[in-house]
């Protein structure tokens, strides 16, 4: 067990440091656990260091949560810089940190490049973090940039969109209207399977797109005749 020595409070504790970037992913899995056991602020540019680089999910989630536990005036600063960063996955790990710490001051910096990144995962993380922190006043306009990314990417991709539009709520409806009418039977799709969840957001995702590839493809009184 990773333990930080708090009796030396000059310098940062050199061996959770190196813990952090042991070779085995469960010391560095108890090295994030301790620094988020015992927050110290010293730690945020090694914690945020590591969460550009960690390939263990377990690893990066306790990282986030260790960046968490420290003050937000410590981390949030630190994670806006990191979204400019050329490393997607230190872009993604700074959004998906922010969408945790919840702190709306941080909504200016979730760009629409941001979200419309080429980067699947940072794009799917800029959406989750912008559900979280959009103002009310701005909740029409995110849909809107949302939406315009209807038939984006594999499965995961399109439910994470489509998740991100419902957790909106009704303020999505004019974006679905505008994605319903699309030439492209793909982003008709999509939007009809969003619509659905809307709807009933217990409906399992894959049948929801089943359903509304059917109806795109027969038409809406074909479909339901069949």
């Amino acid at each position: 067990m990773i333990v930080i020595d708090t009796t030396q409070r000059a310098t940062p504790d050199t061996r959770l440091l190196d813990a952090l970037s042991s070779e085995s992913s469960s010391t560095r899995l108890q090295a994030a656990l301790a620094a988020g056991t015992h927050p110290d602020a010293r730690f945020v540019d090694a914690l945020m260091a590591r969460c550009a680089v960690e390939p263990d999910f377990f690893v990066r989630d306790m990282l986030t949560w260790a960046l968490t536990r420290l003050p937000a005036e410590n981390t949030v600063p630190a994670l806006l810089e990191e979204l400019g960063s050329d490393v997607p996955q230190a872009r993604s790990q700074a959004l998906h940190t922010l969408s945790k710490i919840g702190d709306v001051t941080a909504w200016p910096a979730i760009t629409r490049s941001l979200l419309h990144d080429a980067d699947d995962e940072v794009a799917r993380s800029a959406w989750r973090a912008a559900v979280v922190l959009v103002p009310d006043g701005e909740r029409k306009r995110l849909a809107v940039d949302l939406a315009a990314q209807f038939g984006r990417g594999d499965r995961k991709v399109r439910l994470s969109l489509s998740r991100a539009l419902v957790a909106l709520g009704d303020e999505i409806e004019p974006a679905l209207r505008t994605g319903l009418a699309s030439a492209d039977p793909e982003v008709r799709a999509h939007a009809r399977a969003t619509e659905r969840l809307l709807r009933d957001p217990d409906a399992d995702f894959d049948p929801a797109v089943d359903e509304a590839k059917r109806i795109v493809a027969l038409g809406p009184e074909r479909a339901e005749g069949a």
